[in-house]
């Protein structure tokens, strides 16, 4: 049952995605931008964090749950360290799917030697 919640949570992020590809002048990037946005404001409310709890990986894989990690951490962090945590928080919390993007993205380069656009 776990993965057909997740499958369901991470299908409908998708589904939106696509349609306001198709459907807006939204460029993807701009898309991108506007799941992580909505991840930290959902999480800051605490509106994702039941989502979270019914979808698993499905909510938690996509960039809304990056944004949402990135809520969770500077919110965890504020209860800790105070003011400062505001600044921590978030990078703690998601330094390990930080990493592994930059890891992932050096070792494409290397393997497919980029070019510059022309």
């Amino acid at each position: 049952m776990e993965y057909l919640q997740a499958f369901l949570v991470g299908g409908l992020l998708c589904l939106i995605g696509q349609i306001l590809v198709d459907k807006t002048s939204l460029t993807p990037a701009r898309i991108l931008v506007c799941y992580v946005v909505g991840g930290v404001v959902l999480g800051g409310l605490g509106i994702y964090e039941p989502i979270v709890k019914f979808g698993g990986a499905g909510a938690t894989v996509p960039l809304t749950g990056f944004g949402y990690n990135l809520a969770k951490g500077v919110r965890e962090a504020v209860q800790q360290d105070g003011f400062l945590g505001i600044f921590l928080g978030g990078l703690k919390a998601t330094a390990g799917g930080i990493t592994v993007a930059i890891v992932a993205a050096f070792l494409a380069a290397l393997i497919f030697r980029p070019k510059d656009k022309s």
